[in-house]
């Protein structure tokens, strides 16, 4: 049986900077109304999944989080199973955690966005806002707007005229995409985190050009009644010859000026024989197309913007050991000069001569796989054209546990949505000789909940290749919310995913929630947070450019 530890007991351990995973076992969309500032969401329901990349040392000391003990039993019942050793639960739940007089957050990335609040309200960040930016391209002013998101995220919605340039890649790519350093180059993403982190990066870097965040990324472009273009594809050129070497100088120059320290080989490979008693994270910060096209054998990829705005969910052992790589001496550096800022994570960067020669000896490529925990039984199949018929029939309940987003947009014909952690409590809604045939996105997380449910249940399948599958082959589906009966318990769903009428009101409602995030850390006072003013000249270049075209416009 797991132990219990008071709410008392987990801030102390957090108190004393060791490590410590604290795992919040419910659904994103509720952990996101409720939750503790340094926990990572794994819930109960994917937690195999998710578990040997959140915490891949098996004597981490775990601690799971739910509401008030509706999923930590369960939890702790299979990490336990798949050889944890020490785990425990948050006595009370979140509730506890409240009733005990603690901070209580709220939304998703917790960290990585109070992060960017922080360095905005220490370092004041420079800003543009979007009825500014809008008139100084109108007027043909020397900008250039690079956006600092995925290029997915980027691909479906983006400032016009913007570039894509994510996250690590700016310092990277940026000189080799200005026309000329009295450029001033505007940084954007869909709210504000990036925005701030993405300008701030150039800045520590010392580039020669004046920047600016965009106030409040695209919301408030769209909340100025301004359009976005959809669909465009404009990336930001790779850097080669004096734009790289310069890249190169002012990354290692951030490093330095943030402590990062820099290994060899032979430091990796002694962090790598103390993996099973200090906890080891390897991060290849690239493009995941860069990533998938070649890495080093058993590294992961973590695109540098992404990591250091959702550390939690790439990394749910704080105070672990964590090592970055690259191919080129820019990103590792610049998005290891972050996290060290952090303030829980110990941050190393592989040197040149190390990551090359890794390549040179084992390459892997294709997408990060992912190492499944399994429930111990069985996975019983199910073929589409089985599924078909048992449709047709009316002797099946295909149940959809992936993404009620996903769903919205498509699934199965007749499929009910409920979110995963909680299918076995609805399956007892359902006669026990219902035929029961649960589907996700590729079918790999159906195929381990379905394994979790047979110990305890007959008559329930996977489909095989899941709901992409099904729809590629043309069968029978349908789209909308009919059937969901979950809501947006399994996902925090975005201001962009609102209804029509609704969209403003919570842009709005989100650009609040993340300026207050400054107080609100001050109050809890637990987060380790250490900001760095890196005294560059680009920050007083950036206010007189910015000073310069407010005195234009007055």
């Amino acid at each position: 049986m797991s132990r219990s530890v008071s709410a008392s007991q987990l801030r102390t351990l957090i108190a004393q900077r060791s490590e410590l995973a604290v795992l919040d076992v419910r659904e994103e969309g509720v952990c996101a109304r409720k939750r503790l500032f340094y926990s990572s969401v794994a819930p109960v329901g994917r937690i195999g999944l998710l578990i040997d990349r959140l915490v891949p040392r098996l004597g981490t000391p775990i601690v799971l989080v739910d509401t008030h003990g509706e999923y930590t039993p369960r939890a702790a019942a299979l990490l336990e199973r798949w050889g944890y050793t020490d785990v425990a639960i948050l006595e009370g739940g979140v509730e506890g955690w409240a009733q005990a007089g603690f901070e209580i957050f709220s939304g998703t990335n917790v960290p990585g966005k109070a992060f960017g609040e922080v360095i905005e309200h220490k370092l004041h960040t420079p800003n543009i806002d979007a009825l500014t930016l809008k008139a100084r391209q109108d007027a043909g002013d020397d900008l250039l707007v690079l956006d600092s998101r995925p290029f997915g995220e980027f691909n479906t919605m983006s400032i016009p005229g913007g570039i894509d340039c994510a996250g690590a890649e700016l310092v990277y790519r940026a000189l080799a995409t200005v026309p000329s350093p009295d450029t001033l180059i505007v940084v954007n993403c869909a709210g504000r985190t990036r925005s701030i982190l993405g300008a701030q990066s150039l800045i520590n870097a010392g580039v020669p050009n004046p920047v600016a965040a965009l106030t409040g990324g695209s919301m408030s472009w769209l909340l100025e009644g301004l359009e976005l273009e959809h669909g465009k594809i404009r990336t930001a050129p790779r850097p080669e010859g004096q734009a790289l070497a310069t890249a190169r100088e002012l990354a290692a120059a951030a490093a330095r000026r943030a402590y990062v320290p820099v290994i060899d080989r032979e430091t990796l490979a002694a962090l790598e024989r103390e993996s099973g008693e200090r906890t080891l994270y390897r991060f290849d910060v690239r493009d995941p197309l860069e990533y998938e096209a070649g890495h080093p054998a058993g590294w992961q990829n973590a695109p540098g913007g992404q990591l250091v705005q959702a550390t939690d969910e790439y990394v749910g052992t704080l105070h672990a050991r964590v090592v970055l790589r690259d191919d080129d001496g820019v990103r590792a550096r610049m998005t290891a000069s972050w996290l060290k800022q952090l303030g829980y994570l110990d941050v190393r960067v592989l040197d040149d001569a190390a990551s090359a020669s890794l390549v040179a000896e084992h390459v892997e490529a294709g997408a990060q796989a992912v190492r499944v925990r399994p429930h111990g039984a069985r996975t019983r199949w199910i073929e589409a054209d089985a599924l078909l018929r048992e449709i047709e029939a009316g002797t099946v309940q295909t149940i959809d546990i992936d993404s009620s987003l996903a769903f919205r947009r498509a699934h199965v014909k007749g499929a009910r949505f409920v979110a995963a952690s909680a299918v076995l409590a609805h399956l007892n809604d359902l006669p026990r000789d219902t035929l029961i045939v649960l589907t996700s996105e590729d079918g790999v997380l159906a195929g381990l909940v379905a394994a979790e449910i047979a110990q305890t249940r007959g008559g329930v399948s996977a489909l095989i290749g899941g709901t992409r599958r099904w729809l590629a082959l043309g069968l029978p589906h349908e789209a909308g919310d009919a059937g969901n009966l979950t809501g947006d318990d399994d996902a925090w769903y975005s201001p962009y995913h609102a209804e029509p009428d609704q969209v403003a009101a919570q842009m709005n409602a989100y650009l609040a929630w993340e300026l207050q995030l400054v107080e609100q850390v001050n109050r809890d006072a637990i987060a380790s947070i250490d900001v760095l003013d890196f005294e560059t000249s680009t920050a007083r270049r950036s206010r007189e450019r910015l000073a310069e075209i407010a005195g234009r416009a007055a």
